[in-house]
């Protein structure tokens, strides 16, 4: 079962469609504007790489989802806008660009759960910059990780999309506070009514690590200047946010 296919995109998009200004200033704020390009890793559908750029920033993105690549780029054109988009695997970064940084938002770094795959990113990511080389991280434990519950927790939602369909979310989440990891099965189905158009099944696993560990995880990729900053996204209830600065 894939992970960000067609449906779950849609519903993305209409769940989370645009970074709200305070994340979109927190990156502003840390990115430089005139040293070069700079690269959103796991960019998704676009939802921080759009205003950037319509904040005058020269985006580039990558991402492994052909769907939400699909997106973005559509989301870009209906602005009047562009950005040069790569579908890679970040841990096997290999872009014909270099930059002048870096950055994984909305705690996406998380998603790659395995170690090794996790420092191949890091040290791929670093590979591709140049001075400044900054590196932005956005980072958290999850409330699971503190209150890990005792059965698999089961979740109904729905999105309605511009056409009058919507397209309905059933998920089960799968918890280990002890190994560090959430494996999330999901089934997405696109209705009109009642008459189910389209069907989509996920699996996705995450997982987290505490300041410390994404610190030393960073150093040990090269990178130097390895700070702690709050987070551009608010934390919900039981949730600790926070994000890693560092310099290549």
């Amino acid at each position: 079962m894939a992970a960000y296919g067609r449906l779950c995109t849609l519903f993305y998009d209409a769940d989370k469609p645009r970074a709200p200004a305070a994340e979109v200033d927190w990156y502003a704020a840390r990115l430089p504007r005139d040293a070069g390009p700079v690269l959103e890793a796991m960019a998704g559908s676009g939802r921080l790489l759009l205003p950037l750029v319509e904040h005058g920033f020269n985006v580039h993105g990558v991402d492994r989802s052909e769907a939400m690549l699909a997106a973005c780029e559509a989301r870009l054109i209906g602005a009047g806008l562009a950005a040069p988009l790569f579908r890679q695997d970040v841990a096997a970064l290999n872009l014909p660009f270099r930059y002048a940084a870096a950055f994984v938002a909305a705690g996406s770094f998380q998603l790659i759960v395995d170690p090794v795959a996790a420092a191949k990113t890091l040290a791929r990511l670093r590979a591709h910059l140049i001075a400044p080389g900054t590196l932005l991280l956005d980072g958290f434990v999850p409330a699971a990780a503190l209150h890990p519950p005792g059965a698999p927790m089961v979740e109904v939602r729905t999105v309605a999309l511009r056409d009058g369909t919507r397209i309905a979310l059933r998920s089960e989440t799968f918890v280990d506070a002890e190994g560090r990891r959430i494996d999330t099965t999901s089934r997405y189905e696109r209705r009109d009514g009642a008459t189910i158009l389209a069907r989509e099944d996920e699996t996705l696993a995450l997982t987290w690590y505490t300041e410390d560990e994404l610190v030393a995880l960073v150093r040990d990729a090269g990178f130097a200047d390895v700070a702690v900053e709050a987070s551009p996204i608010a934390a919900t209830a039981d949730e600790r946010r926070f994000a890693v600065t560092a310099r290549a």
